[in-house]
């Protein structure tokens, strides 16, 4: 469920003189008083995170600079580094 904002169309009360967020299903109409005075309000849009891929977190340019070591397997239970400080090759016995 989202967490929609929404501010008040006068004064107001304390509760939502600056304000407020509810969390409602998306098929919910949206209010248009406050639940605590009955005041007039109005859903406003919010900003959001944009957040990255998961590709590009984990890209090995963004582990290196982060401080972590990347291997990929090259077979034969042989690891080579990627990036990152450590050894080059990590062999399985």
């Amino acid at each position: 469920m989202p967490l929609y904002q929404y501010q008040p169309d006068a004064e107001g009360c304390p509760f939502c003189r600056n304000g407020f967020e509810v969390l409602q299903p998306v098929a919910e109409t949206p209010l248009t008083e406050c639940p605590e005075c009955g005041a007039a309000c109005h859903r406003v849009l919010a900003p959001f995170a944009a957040i990255k891929s998961t590709r590009d977190m984990l890209s090995p340019k963004n582990l290196a600079n982060k401080g972590f070591t990347q291997y990929k397997r090259a077979g034969g239970g042989h690891y080579e580094k990627t990036c990152g400080e450590g050894p080059s090759v990590i062999k399985g016995d």
